[in-house]
């Protein structure tokens, strides 16, 4: 019951679900994650860990760019049924809808500009 129980608490928030749902078929770099949840990227990395240690996403480095994406390897029926539940519940009600044009917008934005301005700010 450990792993689900985690999974459970991982999805607890409404950021990590927008995170988990917005890296549903593709895989984002952090600034792109910080850019679409409008928060500080210590807040985003402290919920991507979450998810990660959960065993929801996986991560991989290129150059200076973190780059997530939902696991590969769930383990567990009952944990691959709940992710699919999750993502079925959210087409259902349209959770994520709005997310999925800002990130059309955002994946279309250079990652080098993208930094720089978060940076800054």
């Amino acid at each position: 019951m450990g792993r689900l129980t985690g999974v459970l608490s991982a999805l607890s928030d409404d950021s990590r679900i927008r995170t988990f749902l917005a890296l549903r078929g593709r895989e984002l770099c952090v600034c792109q994650i910080v850019e679409l949840l409008g928060l500080a990227t210590s807040t985003v990395s402290k919920h991507l860990s979450i998810l990660k240690a959960a065993g929801l996403v996986e991560s991989r480095k290129r150059g200076r760019w973190v780059y997530y994406h939902r696991s590969a390897a769930q383990a567990g029926t009952r944990t691959k049924k709940l992710i699919a539940c999750i993502d079925s519940a959210a087409d259902e009600e349209g959770l994520g809808a709005s997310d999925f044009g800002k990130i059309r917008k955002i994946c279309s934005m250079d990652l080098e500009k993208l930094c720089r301005v978060q940076r800054e700010n």
